[in-house]
């Protein structure tokens, strides 16, 4: 059985991994993840790559805190208690800075960012220092992994994993536009 809270060396080989341009499988709230450094390109083609996923949907990142994505959204228009309400948890779209690249937005203006509260998440990110990419793990048209077995079904070894355990959540998390309050996603 997987542990509950990732270990120290393991956040320790997930941040080396990512600072080299790697790509990681982590537990989300309810489904496996597949995680980048937003900022190395070739890491985020070989997410979609995976996925068999288009690179103009865009992707949305991920982190255990609000400060560690504040470099790629802007509050301009954004109503503070809405980001109250709705973090941790779910996924807001965000005015995005110009420090977003296209790669990770897609063919979108905005971006996609949520506030995690699992273990996982939030203490790689600390770790990390920043937010990471975030997607389901599965190829396109597939269910994402809400086990080991699906993930390594899916990928076989070709990933590194974070072991601990996946969150209680049965469904993905809702996206709602900040801007104008649209569920996007429910």
């Amino acid at each position: 059985m997987l542990p509950r809270y990732p270990r120290r060396q393991d956040i320790r080989r997930g941040v080396a991994h990512l600072q080299r341009g790697g790509v990681i499988a982590y537990p989300t709230e309810g489904v496996w993840g597949l995680g980048c450094d937003p900022r190395q390109r070739r890491a985020l083609r070989r997410i979609l790559v995976l996925k068999g996923r288009p690179q103009h949907k865009g992707v949305l990142l991920v982190a255990g805190r609000a400060a560690e994505t504040r470099r790629y959204w802007s509050a301009q228009g954004i109503d503070p208690d809405l980001l109250a309400q709705f973090w941790p948890g779910t996924t807001l779209v965000l005015p995005a800075t110009p420090k977003v690249p296209f790669w990770i937005r897609g063919h979108h203006k905005g971006i996609a960012v949520r506030i995690s509260t699992h273990p996982a998440i939030a203490t790689l990110s600390r770790a990390f220092g920043g937010a990471m990419v975030s997607t389901s793990a599965n190829p396109a048209g597939r269910q994402p992994a809400r086990s080991l077995r699906t993930l390594y079904r899916y990928f076989g070894g070709s990933l590194w994993v974070l072991s601990a355990r996946l969150g209680h959540q049965r469904r993905p998390s809702r996206i709602i536009d900040a801007r104008s309050g649209h569920i996007l996603r429910g």
